[in-house]
Order: C-alpha cells, then structure tokens, then sequence
C-alpha cells in the first residue's frame, strides 16, 4: 500500500510541476508544444540522474517510487506529446510534427544521458 502512496504523491507532484510549466510558456504564444517539449526534456534529465543512482544501489525503494515512478511519470507525458503532434499534422503543419517528434527524441535521449552523467559526475 505504501507503494501506491509513493507514486501517487510523487505523480501528483509530477504534474503539478508540468501545469506550471503549461502556465509560464502558455504566455509566450508560440505556434509549436514547448510547454510538453521542456517537460518532458526536464523529466528525461531527472529520469537519467535517478535511474544512475538506482542502478549502482543509491536509491532506496521509496524515492524510486516517489521519484522515478511518480514524479517523473507525472512529470513528463508522452499522451500529451502524441496529441499535440496529431493536432499540427491535421492542421497541415506536417513539418512542425515531424520536427516535435524527432526534436522531441533526439533531445529527451540526450537529455536523459546527461542526467546519467550529472549523476556519475556528483557522485
């Protein structure tokens, strides 16, 4: 039970931290899902400096509940993402789509490495 409590709270976090994301960028106007880009690049880098501490054993199961499986997953979306990226290729922005999806790859994967690095790199 206490599992669930973990990420519950953690994915709750998570999300609130995205909406304030969505509020800070829904201001600028831009034509293009940045609000779910930057989310999900900061959720990757979490996710990468976690999942280093959790493979060489500095994570205790708590935080890999409250964090990994909570924060981040309430953190980044990948539901969002894929309706954003659907909604510019029926509007005919075909080239913003595929720029949100291989922008949004290729950044989160380097994102998430180097959270893996800053996390060798503390410690």
């Amino acid at each position: 039970m206490l599992k669930f409590l973990l990420v519950f709270l953690g994915g709750g976090l998570g999300s609130m931290f995205r909406f304030g994301i969505a509020e800070l960028v829904d201001g600028l106007k831009i034509q293009f899902p940045m609000a779910t880009l930057l989310a999900n690049i900061i959720s990757c880098f979490i996710l990468g400096f976690l999942l280093q501490l959790l493979w060489h054993d500095q994570l205790s199961d708590t935080y890999k509940f409250l964090l990994v499986t909570g924060f981040c997953g309430g953190f980044s979306t990948f539901s969002t993402f894929t309706g954003e990226t659907f909604l510019l290729a029926e509007s005919g922005n075909y080239l913003m789509a595929a720029l949100n999806i291989m922008g949004s790859l290729l950044i989160c994967l380097i994102a998430l490495y180097l959270g893996i690095k800053a996390s060798l790199a503390i410690h």
